[in-house]
């Protein structure tokens, strides 16, 4: 097959998976919930800060790193990824801290 025929169906299916346990756990913090804008904010900052996006994020960081030691990447890429990785697990701390001026 093509793969550009297979990847939207892979992003389907990795996307289904990683939404299974926050469905299953929606109706536990519903009851909990005062605002539901707070709540999906929330559910948002742990989707991007909580423990599967920070072993994807390892694996992320390890993977272009030794594709970039072994010269199959760029070094402007693998640095892009690298930094990126570092702002969105450095957001929370860049705000408090800009919060605090």
């Amino acid at each position: 097959m093509n793969s550009l025929t297979t990847f939207p169906a892979r992003i389907a299916a990795f996307l289904a998976l990683i939404l299974m346990p926050a469905a299953a756990s929606a109706q536990t913090e519903a009851a909990r919930s005062e605002s539901p804008i707070t709540d999906a904010l929330l559910w948002m900052q742990n989707l991007l800060l909580g423990p599967i996006a920070t072993s994807l994020a390892v694996m992320a960081v390890a993977g272009v790193g030794f594709m970039m030691l072994t010269g199959r990447m760029n070094w402007r890429y693998g640095g892009t990824v690298i930094i990126g990785v570092f702002i969105i697990f450095g957001a929370p701390r860049l705000v408090n801290t800009m919060a605090t001026f």
